[in-house]
């Protein structure tokens, strides 16, 4: 199946768009650089971890592709699978029924998959998922998705509180171009040991907490199971929970990798991983489950899927400048991912039976942002979310407009 590899080329933009083409206005170069000044001084009055940065690189041991395949990370076996593997993935099918719900990546615009939730829950039809799977952005905001209409708040504070201090510091760092400390720092605040205990509670009514992250080393997708993890409940478990989640959200080059150490045939070494949309924008099943020789059908009849994106290609011209022309280019990539992906799942759905309903950001959406993760830019956009989930009008069942006509194509 071609598909996904067309995805994984695409896909390497999802945050990074968010970064540096929605976050960037049309001609607006000087104000980007000044956000990005104010963004330093602010993480740096918050105080780096000491030996943060490139002291932090040490060289890396040594394994093959037979220990890659044996990989696993110790005293958690059942930790991960392979995600194009539908063998793999059999093992974490949940034992609970219900609809699934798949979160994308979108960076900031994550407020909106957040704000379609919150009002879900308001208007008091948002059901209990039996699986939620979330990528990047989508991986931030799948605890609480997971967890039900208690962390509404907590996504709300998430989405409306943080600037872009909270997530990174323009500083380069040996293998990126920004340092996400900050990042790292935030999701040590929010995972908690309370929040572990009650996925492992859900967990073990059997239901499924999926993240997906990319093994750079195997070029490979990557599904974590995360109430897994949370069931074991000790410190490692806790440490390896908020490292997927961090890993979920590293673009390579933007920022650094994730270590996650394992084992394999006797010897002990550190797996690289990225962000999770580098080989799909969002995660469902593996897509040979989908495809038409499969004759393994899905265990889902309702299927959600949250895309924090606009779907539609816009008009834009961008500045002749390294940001301007790359973020330009990944915002198309971005949008060309996200429809391809929508259109192999759906075809797939409809193949097996399983409805689809898919939520993305409407083109009407044109709430300014002066730069990477404005607050009043995430809070129009979580307001924004907030009003379709609570009126009910997010979600579509049919398939949504994926031509290449832009929502302001004049015919």
């Amino acid at each position: 199946m071609s598909t996904p590899r067309i995805v994984a080329s695409f896909a390497i933009g999802l945050v990074a768009c968010a970064l540096l083409a929605s976050s960037l206005p049309p001609g607006d170069g000087s104000a980007h650089a000044q956000k990005l000044a104010e963004v330093k001084k602010k993480a740096e009055k918050k105080g780096a971890p000491k030996g943060n940065g490139q002291q932090q690189q040490e060289a890396r041991t040594p394994f093959t592709l037979e220990d890659q395949q044996a990989a696993v990370v110790p005293g958690l076996p059942d930790a991960r699978v392979w995600g194009e593997s539908a063998t793999d993935f059999a093992r974490l099918l949940p034992q609970a029924t219900g609809p699934w719900l798949a979160i994308s990546g979108g960076g900031s615009d994550g407020a909106f998959g957040g704000g379609v939730l919150a009002g879900w829950s308001q208007s008091g039809n948002r059901p209990e998922f039996a699986v939620v799977t979330g990528a990047s952005i989508g991986a931030l905001i799948a605890p609480y998705a997971f967890l039900g209409s208690g962390y509404d708040e907590e996504l709300r504070k998430n989405f409306t509180t943080i600037t872009a201090a909270d997530v990174f510091e323009d500083r380069i760092t040996r293998e990126s171009l920004f340092d996400d400390w900050p990042l790292k720092r935030l999701i040590e605040q929010r995972v908690t040991a309370k929040l572990l205990s009650e996925i492992a509670a859900e967990h073990r009514r059997g239901r499924r907490l999926l993240v997906a992250t990319t093994n750079l080393d195997a070029g490979r997708r990557v599904v974590w199971n995360m109430g897994a993890i949370a069931e074991r409940g000790d410190d490692k478990a806790l440490k390896l929970f908020r490292d997927v989640l961090l890993a979920s959200c590293s673009i390579p080059g933007f920022f650094s990798s994730v270590a996650i150490a394992v084992e394999a045939n006797g010897k002990q070494f550190q797996e690289m991983h990225g962000d999770g949309t580098i080989t799909a924008p969002f995660f469902v099943v593996p897509e040979s489950m989908f495809a038409a020789s499969s004759t393994t059908r899905p265990p889902v009849g309702q299927l959600y899927v949250i895309v924090n994106s606009k779907l539609s290609p816009e008009f834009r011209m961008p500045d002749r400048t390294i940001a301007g022309v790359l973020g330009r280019s990944i915002d198309v990539a971005l949008t060309s991912a996200l429809r391809a992906e929508i259109m192999l799942m759906y075809v797939g759905a409809q193949r097996h039976g399983i409805g689809m309903r898919v939520a993305h950001l409407d083109p009407t959406f044109n709430h300014p942002s002066r730069g990477p993760f404005d607050g009043k830019y995430m809070q129009a956009l979580f307001d924004f979310g907030v009003e379709h989930g609570k009126k009910g009008t997010a979600f579509e069942d049919v398939l949504p407009d994926l031509s290449l006509r832009g929502s302001n194509d004049p015919r």
